[in-house]
């Protein structure tokens, strides 16, 4: 028996399926004949995926009625629920998103007859900033924000629950997820086809990246993957990229010139601060945020290597193709202006 059809008429359970990295995930599951159930919550939009023989559950992904029914005798779950970073999210709502939602998946699946494995989905924020990079899934754990600190909080209690008996697991710790359809990276492309391409600071900027294409793909094989069992696996290519290579791709995709512009980051840091602290309390989107700032000046470099000595892994999407891809895909629809 090949490995994939494990997933033949198998049901599985995937949280955050109408998202990015969720929808994408879900088709493939389809595709090699799972049969998938989904947690969306009431307000999600789900007719990008409306070809699909999904079974949805609506309600919240911690809510435990909705968990209760989705979970019953499924033989794999993807945790790929998150909260996104507003300033509308509160504290409570991103502990409930992240870990409350994995400790009652969890428990509700740990037991169950013909259960498989639970493929939790972590982020490489955990680490925060990377004095040495590159990191691999050893480096300590330094949360800066409370999506990286629940986050953090999840996945550290659920690899003890498993460590206790009766759950299967593996960890995966995505790097920086793009490809078409993404809308976080948008802003860095129009940057590079601007006027200027401003980055902060003096630093290298390294930043790590992983196309949605693979990350599924990883995403299944720890499934999946006999050696998976118990791991924790960054995803990610092999190597980092600076932020001005990223605009350099971007430019010369459309055959233009990036132009660079260095600038002190400290004013920038004093900006954030300022915006966040008048407008959170207003549930306003501050125009600046700490973090954004720290986008252009931290490194996030990381080892990869145990994708290919444990899964076997070998990433398949490059940083030149995978940006271009995604350039374009931007241009046609309307997003980029070349």
């Amino acid at each position: 028996m090949q490995p994939i059809e494990l997933l033949d008429k198998a049901p599985v359970l995937v949280t955050g399926a109408s998202g990015f990295t969720g929808s994408l995930l879900v088709r493939k599951l389809v595709q090699a004949g799972a049969q998938v159930r989904a947690i969306a919550r009431a307000s999600s939009r789900t007719e990008h995926l409306k070809d699909l023989p999904i079974t949805w559950f609506r309600g919240d992904v911690f809510d435990p009625a909705t968990i209760a029914q989705a979970s019953e005798r499924v033989q794999y779950v993807f945790h790929v629920a998150a909260a996104y970073r507003q300033a509308k999210v509160s504290d409570d709502f991103y502990r409930q998103v992240h870990l409350d939602s994995t400790q009652q998946l969890a428990r509700a699946v740990a037991g169950q007859e013909n259960f498989r494995r639970f493929v939790h989905v972590s982020t490489v924020g955990v680490h925060g900033h990377i004095a040495h990079p590159p990191a691999n899934e050893s480096y300590h754990f330094d949360p800066e924000d409370m999506y990286q600190k629940t986050k953090a909080d999840a996945e550290l209690w659920i690899r003890e629950f498993a460590g206790q008996g009766g759950l299967p697991l593996a960890v995966i710790r995505p790097c920086a997820i793009y490809g078409p359809g993404d809308m976080r990276l948008l802003k860095l492309f129009k940057l590079a086809l601007g006027p200027v391409y401003p980055l902060l600071g003096k630093g290298k900027s390294l930043y790590h990246l992983v196309h949605v294409e693979d990350l599924t793909e990883i995403m299944i094989q720890a499934a999946i993957h006999p050696a998976a069992q118990g791991h924790v696996f960054i995803a990610g290519n092999p190597q980092a990229v600076t932020l001005e290579r990223m605009g350099r791709i971007v430019a010369e995709t459309f055959g233009k010139k990036l132009r660079v512009v260095r600038l002190p980051a400290w004013p920038f840091f004093a900006l954030a601060a300022v915006c966040e602290t008048v407008c959170k309390p207003l549930g306003i989107e501050p125009p600046l945020y700490k973090r954004r700032v720290a986008f252009y000046t931290k490194d996030r470099s990381f080892d990869t290597r145990k994708l290919r000595d444990v899964l076997g892994y070998q990433v398949k999407w490059s940083e030149e193709e995978g940006l271009a891809e995604t350039a374009r895909w931007y241009r046609d629809h309307g997003l980029l202006r070349v």
